[in-house]
C-alpha cells in the first residue's frame, strides 16, 4: 500500500487543478455556451490560478452532426484561438477524446500548430488497447496525455490490475481514476488511489481523479485521493456536469492550501453566469434519482431521464432500477 502523502492541512506543490466546466458541463446543454460565458470562464480560471482548462471534446463530425451541438463538442483550432489567442498565460489548455468517437489521426494536429497542451483519452477498461494507440499518436504529435478509465466501479479487480500494467508500460503521462457513476466511497477511493499510484510511480507517471456527485461525495472523494498522493484534481464551477455534476471548483480552491489559488474570480463568474444559466432552466446537481443510481452503481442515464421528466415518484424509480438487475 502506498504511503499517505499528506494531511488535509498540508501544502503540496505537485497539485494541479483541472477545470472541466465546458467539457463535463457541456453534456448538460449540448455545449451551447455563449461566447461571453467561455471568455469569462477562461479569464476567471487564469485569475484563479487554475492549472489546466479543458475546453471540450475532440469529437468526430463524421459521427456527431455539428448542427446538434455547440463548438466545444469539437474544439476546432479556430474556435479555441478565438478565445485564448496564443494563450500567453500560465494556464494550459486541455481537450478530451473518446475512444471510438474521435478521428484522431485527422483531427489532432501537431502540437506546434495548436494551442492545446494536454489531450485526455477517455476509455472503458475493455477499450484500453485502442486508447493506447490514440495516446501513441498524441505523444508523437507532441502533446501531454492522460488516460481516463471510465466506470471503474464496474471493473473487476483482475481487470484493473491488468489494465494498470498495460498503461504503466505505455507512453502516457498520467492515469486518471474516474468515478463515472458517483458510486464510490472514500475507503474505495483510498484503495484505488493506492493501486493507481503504485502503477504510476513505477513508471514515472502522475495520477488524477475525476469525481461525480451522485452521493454528494465528489469533494470528499477528491480530497481523499489527494491525501493518498493523487495530484491532478478535476473540478467544475458550481459542480456543473452531467447528471449530479462534479467536485465544485470553488469548494476545492477554498480548501487547497497553495496561495496561488484564488476563489474570488470564480465567485464573480458564478454571479455573472452560473446563476442566470440555472435560472434559464439548465439543470444539474444532486437529486434523489442520481443518488439512487449512484448507490446502485448504475449509469445515470435513467436518472437523467427522470430529472427531465420532473419525476417525484422516487419509490417507483427505485423499484424500476431493481427490476433491471
Amino acid at each position: 500500500m502506498s504511503k499517505k502523502r499528506g494531511s488535509l492541512l498540508s501544502y503540496r506543490p505537485d497539485i494541479k487543478v483541472v477545470d472541466a466546466t465546458l467539457r463535463d458541463g457541456g453534456l448538460v446543454n449540448d455545449f451551447r455556451f455563449t461566447e461571453d460565458f467561455v471568455r469569462d470562464l477562461y479569464a476567471a480560471n487564469v485569475a484563479a490560478g487554475i492549472d489546466y482548462m479543458e475546453f471540450g471534446y475532440k469529437a468526430s463530425k463524421d459521427i456527431f452532426d455539428p448542427k446538434d451541438f455547440g463548438p466545444w463538442k469539437f474544439c476546432e483550432e479556430a474556435d479555441l484561438r478565438n478565445i485564448v489567442g496564443d494563450n500567453d498565460t500560465d494556464m494550459k489548455i486541455a481537450v478530451m477524446a473518446d475512444v471510438g468517437r474521435c478521428n484522431y489521426k485527422r483531427d489532432i494536429i501537431p502540437r506546434e500548430e495548436s494551442v492545446i497542451d494536454l489531450v485526455r483519452i477517455a476509455t472503458y477498461i475493455n477499450t484500453i488497447p485502442a486508447a493506447l494507440d490514440m495516446i501513441r499518436h498524441c505523444k508523437n504529435m507532441g502533446y501531454e496525455t492522460t488516460i481516463n478509465i471510465m466506470a471503474i466501479s464496474n471493473a473487476k479487480e483482475s481487470e484493473i490490475t491488468e489494465a494498470l500494467q498495460l498503461i504503466g508500460e505505455s507512453e502516457v503521462d498520467g492515469i486518471y481514476l474516474v468515478d463515472s457513476y458517483g458510486s464510490l466511497y472514500m475507503e474505495q477511493i483510498d484503495d484505488l488511489s493506492d493501486q493507481y499510484l503504485e502503477a504510476a510511480e513505477n513508471t514515472g507517471k502522475f495520477t488524477g481523479i475525476h469525481a461525480h456527485n451522485n452521493q454528494q461525495l465528489a469533494f470528499a472523494n477528491t480530497i481523499t485521493a489527494l491525501t493518498r498522493g493523487v495530484s491532478y484534481l478535476d473540478a467544475t464551477v458550481n459542480g456543473m456536469g452531467r447528471g449530479a455534476g462534479n467536485c465544485a471548483s470553488e469548494q476545492l480552491l477554498g480548501f487547497l492550501k497553495n496561495p496561488k489559488y484564488d476563489i474570488i474570480p470564480l465567485l464573480k463568474f458564478l454571479e455573472k453566469h452560473i446563476v442566470p444559466l440555472k435560472e434559464s432552466g439548465v439543470v444539474w446537481g444532486y437529486n434523489i434519482p442520481y443518488l439512487l443510481t449512484g448507490q446502485m452503481n448504475r449509469h445515470p442515464r435513467s436518472a437523467i431521464a427522470a430529472t427531465k421528466e420532473k419525476r417525484t415518484d422516487f419509490l417507483n424509480f427505485y423499484l424500476e432500477l431493481g427490476d433491471k438487475d
